[in-house]
């Protein structure tokens, strides 16, 4: 669906709902990252860009006034009611709400006046694979909010609201390049976020000839070897020891002439972040040139290097790279890698346009051929971010 399609979907299952239509429809999208993976809580780049996937959320003030929030989402059995009569505490850990209810304290701690609606959630953004199906749900909240309370945000102020919703709210210790996405995706752009500055720059990428082909592998693996905390200390034991602040600082050449006095599994590590904040800055200056091959090159170093250096990768993940590069370029794939955290869920591929019908096809059934599990796979181009939508349905 569009996401004027999607936003009439959504404000008709309101009004079935609830028995009547909507006064706002909110919507903010998921996201997939091009390049630059365990790079962000290193001060280092990320190259996102918004899916045209969407989490909306069309509301209206309750049918009789009272001072609660009542939330219903067509992914989840019943209904959740807040009442802003008490303060505002997370729920307990694991239920879906906390990502709402903590941008709602979030709104609440900025002094914005909270008044009770009702609400209806639906999603296009996959749960579980990676593409930031939370950060999605937390900003369309703040973007109704800004709606109902009149307390419009300023765009950073919004992603960090969000990204302290989920830390506070729901426990998750998130980076900040999901929901600064989620918030500033423009069609057609990517966006280079520096994490140290929290500085964005879109990038544009305009040429209709190219999309990203997302597969969902279906398969989420716990971490094995010791997990993201692990590695993140291990980033940190090499920054120390190079003398930097942090390995965005660091270069190769430095990195090098440490190996003999490093642990080699930390070397390891160092390596693969500071070689990936320069593949990143290098895909984005190319993506900006129209220079798909080296943006393909760049994102199948970036793969070898989370899979041999980095450990996040599995045989899932490895798998559908593997046939991605025997399709190549002249099948009019040009590149892909794994996304997001590892272990599982997505990769992202840069396809020619006119090639996706047989690229799509042969990715589904060899990947299924090699490991019994049917992937889900869609394609997007560069998205737009949160807006609010007019309402498009009326009984």
């Amino acid at each position: 669906m569009t996401l004027n399609e999607l936003a009439t979907h959504t404000s008709k299952e309101f009004e079935r709902t609830f028995g009547r239509p909507p006064r706002w429809v909110a919507a903010a999208p998921g996201r997939v990252n091009v390049i630059g993976e365990h790079t962000d809580y290193n001060d280092g780049f990320v190259l996102p860009m918004a899916i045209d996937r969407y989490t909306v959320i069309a509301a209206a003030p309750p049918a009789k006034a009272r001072n609660a929030i009542q939330l219903r989402s067509s992914q989840v059995d019943g209904e959740a009611v807040i009442d802003l009569s008490q303060p505002l505490r997370p729920a307990p850990k694991g239920a879906w709400f906390n990502y709402p209810l903590g941008v709602l304290a979030g709104f609440a701690a900025r002094g914005a006046k909270l008044s009770g609606f009702d609400a209806f959630i639906h999603s296009t953004v996959p749960l579980g694979g990676g593409l930031s199906s939370s950060a999605a749900l937390e900003v369309a909240t703040a973007t109704l909010l800004e709606a109902v309370t009149g307390d419009k945000l300023d765009p950073v102020q919004k992603a960090l609201l969000c990204q302290q919703a989920e830390h506070e709210y729901a426990g998750m210790p998130c980076g900040i390049m999901d929901q600064f996405i989620s918030v500033m995706g423009r069609q057609d752009h990517l966006l280079l976020l520096d994490c140290r500055s929290r500085i964005p720059e879109l990038v544009p990428m305009t040429d209709p000839s190219v999309a990203l082909l997302i597969t969902n592998t279906n398969v989420k693996h716990e971490l094995t070897g010791g997990g993201y905390a692990t590695r993140r200390a291990q980033c940190q034991e090499a920054a120390r020891a190079l003398g930097v602040v942090s390995l965005r600082d660091a270069t190769a050449g430095l990195l090098e002439r440490a190996r003999p006095t490093l642990d080699p599994l930390v070397w390891r590590r160092a390596r693969h972040v500071i070689t990936e904040i320069q593949r990143t800055l290098q895909a984005a200056q190319a993506v900006r040139a129209s220079d798909w091959p080296t943006v393909g090159q760049l994102m199948y170093a970036s793969h070898a290097s989370l899979r041999d250096d980095y450990e996040v990768s599995c045989a899932e993940l490895d798998a559908v790279v593997e046939i991605a590069q025997a399709i190549g370029s002249h099948g009019g794939l040009i590149g892909c890698r794994m996304t997001g955290g590892g272990f599982g869920g997505c990769t992202v591929a840069l396809v020619r346009a006119q090639s996706l019908p047989g690229i799509t096809a042969a990715i589904s059934a060899e990947y299924e051929k090699r490991t019994g599990i049917k992937p889900s796979l869609f394609v997007s181009r560069p998205a737009a971010g949160a807006t609010l939508i007019n309402c498009p349905f009326k009984s």
